[in-house]
């Protein structure tokens, strides 16, 4: 029997697990042998082995939401172990994933800056929150302030410089002046900072705007994709060469073992309208993380001829490779994607075998 590595560079490749050395896996988890890294790292072989999180806890006591903080939390140690100094990454071999959890929104530069910030000053995970916040927000800015440099500790200064200016609280505002004062890192940021400490007005907060939630009412919008085989006179082949159709999910999505993927959606108008439409699937609490309402999955259809921006829409930009949904109050310097024209909830269905029962439709 193998126990978990320590050092996470000993950890063995990413090949497909067998059995035995699942359950070998599993052992060591449940005995919690070596490091948290290790452990995000032994979840993510799991998961990858088609193990669910659910199974995983049954089996280890390491909880879904545990098994994703590690588990994320080790590729973003992975990204910066060569690139930060000797002393930052010592700091996260035994404790961390929390704040390292909180660095997966940053690009690698980022994630680097981030983490030594956060070892040289003590930062726990609500703090890593504003570190990760600050610097994203700051890297989006067109027009960064002149007088805050681009100086990582500068755009976490300018975060809470910014949040400062917009309370009336003076308890509030004052815990936020002392924390920009805490990262300010040029004497012309440390300046406007204390700016603050004698001039009280305050700067109007703008509200994101409403994100265009629609939901399906009704058993006759319920979607469904039909495959088409062609026009008479057909051959018979043709009718056989049309693959199974099998939907998924309340959007009932349609995969076959070709490439490509459909859902339908009704006729609305916001949906006649788009140009170039292409949809991507989402949680909502992706979309708007602060809202009070439960999580759910959502489709989001983003309009790709539509790439002008307005403050009155949510578009889809690149962050490294990955696709991300934003609103910016000001003009992005980078290239717009689509902008988002629906997202789409799913019908509330209390008994989905209702709407399949005949004499249910005709009463």
């Amino acid at each position: 029997m193998s126990t978990l590595p320590s050092n996470p560079s000993d950890f063995p490749s990413a090949d497909p697990l067998t059995d035995e050395a699942a359950q070998e896996l599993l052992l060591a988890l449940r005995r919690k042998e070596g490091n948290w890294i290790a452990w995000g790292q032994a979840c993510q072989r799991l998961h990858k082995a088609g193990y669910s999180p659910q199974r995983i806890f049954e089996e280890t006591g390491f909880e879904p939401s545990q098994q994703n903080q590690i588990t994320v939390a080790a590729q973003v140690y992975q990204s910066i172990a060569n690139q930060v100094a000797t002393d930052v990454l010592a700091r996260f071999d035994r404790t961390g994933s929390d704040l390292l959890y909180e660095f997966r929104i940053l690009s690698q530069a980022q994630r680097c800056d981030a983490a030594a910030i956060a070892v040289e000053k003590g930062i726990d995970s609500e703090g890593a929150r504003d570190i990760a916040k600050a610097l994203k927000e700051f890297g989006w800015l067109s027009n960064p302030p002149k007088d805050f440099t681009e100086h990582p500790s500068d755009a976490i200064t300018y975060y809470y410089w910014k949040l400062a200016r917009q309370q009336s609280d003076l308890q509030t505002r004052s815990r936020l002046i002392a924390q920009a004062l805490r990262f300010a890192s040029s004497d012309s940021a440390r300046r406007q900072v204390e700016a603050l400490l004698t001039d009280f007005t305050v700067s109007r907060i703008r509200s994101a705007p409403r994100l265009p939630f629609y939901r399906l009412e009704s058993a006759e919008e319920q979607p469904r994709v039909i495959p088409v085989a062609g026009k008479l006179p057909l051959a018979t082949a043709d009718l056989k060469a049309v693959p199974v159709v099998d939907e998924h999910g309340a959007f009932k999505i349609v995969q076959f073992s070709g490439v490509g993927a459909w859902t339908a959606l009704p006729s609305w108008q916001v949906v006649r309208n788009a140009e170039d439409p292409v949809m991507v699937m989402t949680d909502s609490n992706q979309l708007a993380p602060d809202a009070s309402e439960a999580t759910e999955e959502v489709l989001v259809m983003i309009d790709r001829a539509q790439r002008q921006w307005n403050d009155e829409s949510y578009f889809a930009v690149d962050q490294s490779g990955q696709l991300e949904i934003r609103w910016f109050e000001e003009a992005p310097d980078l290239p717009l994607l689509g902008q988002v024209v629906l997202v789409l909830r799913p019908k509330k269905v209390l008994d989905e075998d209702f709407n399949k029962e005949l004499w249910q439709v005709e009463e």
